[in-house]
């Protein structure tokens, strides 16, 4: 496996757009930014325990009902169901709805692929300010040619 140095990850421009990337992903999937980010790194963490989960946590805002209600919304799945006669916990992974939506975010950031912005396509159909700056962000984003 080739190793990714600090300057390959500059150089790509990969990181360029994260921020509108992420607003994006949130506003069009219904996802608050701390859970998606949490998902991007549960996606790479793999399999993991609620204590696992838990611990992961820390370093994002406090919401006590975060794993319910990700595991509610389909984000996060048991992959195995735990066993008190073993002493053992519940797995959990993302989901495959998750995972769809990271490796989207992955290829838009490549540049593989182009943000959404048909009307069919895009939630961001407001006439707020905001939504109005994101819908101009996004048609810059796909623009470059970088």
């Amino acid at each position: 496996m080739k190793k990714i140095t600090a300057e390959h990850l500059r150089s790509s421009n990969s990181l360029k757009y994260y921020r509108l990337v992420r607003r994006w992903a949130c506003r069009n999937y219904n996802i608050k930014d701390a859970d998606l980010e949490l998902l991007l790194f549960l996606d790479c963490h793999g399999f993991f325990s609620k204590k696992d989960f838990k611990e992961n946590t820390y370093a994002y805002s406090w919401d006590n009902n975060r794993f319910a209600r990700l595991l509610k919304e389909g984000w996060i799945i048991v992959w195995r169901h735990g066993n008190k006669k073993d002493k053992q916990g519940s797995i959990y992974k993302v989901s495959l709805k998750a995972s769809q939506l990271i490796n989207k975010i992955y290829k838009i950031l490549t540049k593989e692929e182009q943000i959404p912005a048909g009307a069919a396509q895009n939630v961001i159909k407001s006439e707020a300010y905001t939504d109005r700056m994101l819908q101009i962000a996004i048609k810059i984003i796909n623009n470059d040619k970088q």
